[in-house]
């Protein structure tokens, strides 16, 4: 397909996509002539995925980049490009760490079996764990990481869905894609169930009276 077709699927204006081959966040297409390119059906499945990231995902271009990186990586495992892609995903808040907020996530590394979690900052997703439980601490909640564990236990069976969903897939590239765009989706659609989820908890512990609750 010429560019016109590939942007008519897709959806992207025809500017944007002569952008992204700019940027090299898409391939160049196979020349046909000196000034016209053949598109396949590749691209438009990574034009969409750029689409995704940015759109949904709110990604810059230089995290686009890092993000198709790790996925165009031939020489790791699959579980390491997953590792990789959401490293790229996660962005901490830039909020100053809290030192006890850094013990609460290194103690709940150990107590969890991983006790490479020296320095939270190394990886963009124990930074964004402590800087979410900093946040709580300046503002009172400084028990907030009692919560870690529980949490830990009701996600994996989340994971455990995620991963059976994206290994639907026949190609690694595929399972990547899918991880990158259930994640990115999925964040928001949990705090949807979660918002719901407390409503309905609430009203079966709470009730829906105007009585106050007091705790045993």
């Amino acid at each position: 397909m010429r560019v016109g077709e590939l942007s008519k699927k897709s959806g992207v204006p025809v500017p944007t996509i002569k952008y992204y081959l700019r940027e090299g966040l898409l391939p160049a297409g196979v020349l046909t002539s000196p000034n016209q390119a053949h598109y396949d059906d590749e691209h438009l499945r990574r034009l969409r995925l750029v689409r995704a990231l940015m759109d949904v995902g709110g990604l810059s271009i230089a995290s686009v980049r890092d993000v198709l990186g790790a996925i165009d990586t031939h020489d790791e495992s699959l579980h390491n490009k997953l590792g990789a892609v959401q490293e790229a995903i996660s962005h901490p808040s830039p909020v100053e760490l809290d030192p006890l907020a850094v013990a609460d996530v290194q103690a709940f590394f150990t107590r969890n079996g991983q006790t490479e979690c020296v320095d939270v900052t190394e990886s963009n997703v124990t930074h964004m764990l402590a800087a979410a439980l900093s946040s709580a601490r300046s503002v009172g909640h400084d028990r907030i990481h009692e919560l870690l564990d529980p949490y830990l236990e009701g996600l994996k069976i989340i994971a455990r869905a995620d991963l059976e969903y994206v290994t639907r897939h026949s190609s690694p590239d595929d399972v990547i894609e899918a991880m990158v765009v259930g994640t990115l989706i999925g964040d928001t659609v949990l705090k949807a169930v979660r918002r719901l989820a407390h409503a309905q908890v609430s009203r079966e512990r709470l009730g829906e009276g105007t009585e106050p609750y007091l705790p045993n």
